[in-house]
């Protein structure tokens, strides 16, 4: 089993080094943007307790026998995902109103923006 981790470790390793340069990297645990130096290996986490929370969810996905691509959230988790889904369908519904109302380009580019920013935190599934 461990083989087959370090085969899906090295996959991902080249599939980051494909990427654009000066495209933005985020932690593989809680999804915050990491700086990445000029040499070297890319960095997969932005700090050493992100990386120790990773390897503590990959060994207990092994023991577990779930799949390595399954995600595991508790009701708390859920039910929270669900709000904020929730509240980017609301804010994207309110700018198709406002179109329809005819609202000033101010008014729509405020809406945009925030329907912007809730995406973004969305983003964040940890």
């Amino acid at each position: 089993m461990s083989g087959q981790v370090d085969q899906i470790e090295a996959s991902r390793d080249v599939s980051a080094r494909r990427r654009r340069p000066g495209a933005v990297l985020h932690c593989g645990w809680c999804g915050r943007p990491i700086e990445q130096g000029s040499t070297g290996r890319r960095r997969r986490y932005c700090g050493q307790s992100c990386r120790q929370r990773a390897y503590e969810r990959r060994v207990a996905v092994q023991r577990s026998g779930l799949p390595e691509d399954a995600v595991v959230l508790s009701d708390t988790e859920l039910t929270a995902l669900q709000d904020r889904l929730f509240q980017l369908r609301c804010a994207a519904e309110d700018v198709v109103t406002a179109v329809d109302d005819g609202a000033d380009p101010g008014e729509l580019r405020r809406m945009a923006l925030e329907l912007a920013e809730a995406a973004r935190d969305l983003e964040r599934l940890r």
